[in-house]
């Protein structure tokens, strides 16, 4: 068969729309679609029907890392750090503590049922120790299930920020493993150094940016992606060549970013979107491709085992020494404990070994990569059941599609906020005008039962509508109060 670049670009073609249409089928069968694009590159390859001889792990690592760096810039660029502020402490504590407790938890069985050293088992315990809310809240989509409002975004934030933590842990446990004279006292140094440069350099980044697209006035629109992949690569790049942790600044750069007001930012971040996407599926087919199934056949044991460790003991006790000291409820903890899927960056992660030449390299991938396929498969379907058990189920929190867009003009300050309110609010049955809202502050569309309603002064607020409000920060912040007040109950 020819191998010509048409042949080629022909495969590729075929493999990302497969892509597209098991996204599709992954919400009717109510499976994560990360499953399905594994499924799909192993299927694709030697051992498969596809018959693609795949075996190299540099490529595989250098576009893990790309796809990764984009993913993560795409979660930081739409995650509201309104919604995740009053978690931020239990958040960085997950994604910190609860990463390195989780490596310890499973690097010590690892070495205990394995004839590992006790720093190969804690290099497996660390590529596998980072979580994916993607895949849990795909899950729950499926099912028409979702979670109430404080695990969300703890949920979201927590796996957005726990892959610079598992980084460093993989980087430095292969340093140990190569290197027996050092010292483990050495990689706290480097943990300083790799968080500190990587979070102020995106901080930094992420600053800059939000001024300079402001003040660029670029003649095409479609220069502004430009300008945003470009700030990507930099941030990944510039902090790794100075010693630092790139996807942390990669995430922070994109949580600056998203959390300003700047032009074209709605294109902007649907655009990220759609380009995290496409290296979702680029990676995980790719991935899918690397690794060999019948090679997945001596370790599937060992590796039940493990998961099965993972999910019922590392995870919970990871999670609950990391909130011991946080405001969270029982239930809302155990929760946590439980929605701890595993996704992409683990199997990214087993591939730096690879890479490495360590000694247990491929064992450690393959073990990985089952660890990651029986997490989705057994642990993720029974998410529901256990949300709704715990009572910590919510009705599925759809983002509302506006039929108009809000293009904010750089100085002015206004934005426009989608504010839901809830059936206890003090604003129910009341008119738009009565509410006295602040001045400059306008409330566009109402969104009621499916349809989208033009709001004017004597509009009556119902329970469940969702306000689509224009105006300053501050005034929105102060219909957001204005709403959230509860009536009176009635004697």
């Amino acid at each position: 068969m020819s191998t010509g670049p048409e042949y080629i670009l022909v495969a590729v073609a075929v493999l990302l729309l497969l892509g597209v249409l098991a996204s599709k089928a992954s919400q009717r069968l109510g499976i994560p679609a990360l499953l399905l694009f594994l499924a799909l590159g192993m299927l694709a390859g030697s051992e498969g029907p596809g018959g693609i001889y795949f075996d190299d792990a540099h490529a595989a690592q250098r576009l893990g890392i790309v796809a990764l760096a984009f993913i993560l810039f795409a979660g930081g660029l739409d995650t509201s750090m309104t919604d995740i502020r009053p978690m931020l402490r239990s958040g960085v504590a997950l994604s910190t503590l609860g990463v390195l407790l989780s490596a310890l938890a499973i690097g010590w069985f690892a070495t205990v049922a394995l004839d590992f050293s006790w720093r190969e088992g804690l290099l497996l315990g660390a590529v596998v120790s980072s979580t994916d809310a993607a895949a849990v809240f795909a899950v729950l989509r499926s099912r028409n299930v979702g979670l109430r409002k404080p695990l969300t975004p703890l949920l979201e934030f927590e796996s957005a920020s726990n892959d610079p933590m598992a980084v460093f842990l993989t980087l430095g446990m292969i340093r140990l493993v190569s290197d027996p004279a050092l010292s483990p006292a050495a990689l706290i140094p480097m943990f300083l150094q790799q968080m500190a440069v990587g979070g102020l350099l995106g901080y930094a980044l992420g600053r800059t940016a939000l001024v300079a697209i402001n003040r660029l006035r670029l003649e095409y629109e479609g220069l502004y992606a430009v300008f945003t992949l470009s700030l990507v690569l930099l941030a990944y790049g510039l902090a790794a060549a100075l010693g630092g942790n790139g996807f942390l600044a990669v995430y922070l750069a994109g949580l600056v970013l998203g959390n300003g007001s700047f032009i074209h930012k709605r294109s902007l971040i649907r655009f990220h979107d759609g380009l995290a996407w496409l290296m979702q599926i680029a990676m995980f087919l790719t991935l899918g491709l690397l690794v060999f199934p019948s090679r997945l056949v001596p370790v599937m044991g060992i590796g039940l085992v493990l998961s099965v460790y993972l999910i019922v003991v590392a995870r919970p006790v990871s999670v609950m020494l990391s909130l011991a000291l946080a405001k969270v409820s029982a239930r809302d903890k155990l929760a946590v404990s439980w929605v701890g899927l595993r996704g992409a960056a683990p199997i990214i992660l087993a591939t730096f070994p690879m890479v490495a030449d360590i000694g247990n390299a491929e064992m450690i991938f393959n073990l990985v990569f089952f660890i990651v396929l029986t997490s989705v498969v057994l642990q993720g379907p029974s998410i529901p059941v256990i949300a709704r058990w715990l009572g910590v189920g919510a009705g599925p929190d759809e983002r509302m599609r506006y039929p108009l867009e809000f293009e904010p003009v750089p100085g002015s300050g206004s934005e426009l906020a989608d504010l839901k309110v809830p059936h206890d609010s003090a604003a129910v049955g009341r008119r738009i005008v009565d509410l006295g809202l602040p001045r400059g502050t306008l409330v566009v569309l109402i969104h009621r039962g499916g349809e989208f309603i033009v709001a004017s002064g004597g509009s009556e607020i119902q329970a469940g509508d969702s306000l689509l409000v224009l105006g300053p920060s501050d005034g929105i912040a102060a219909v957001r109060r204005l709403l959230a007040m509860q009536r009176p109950v009635e004697s």
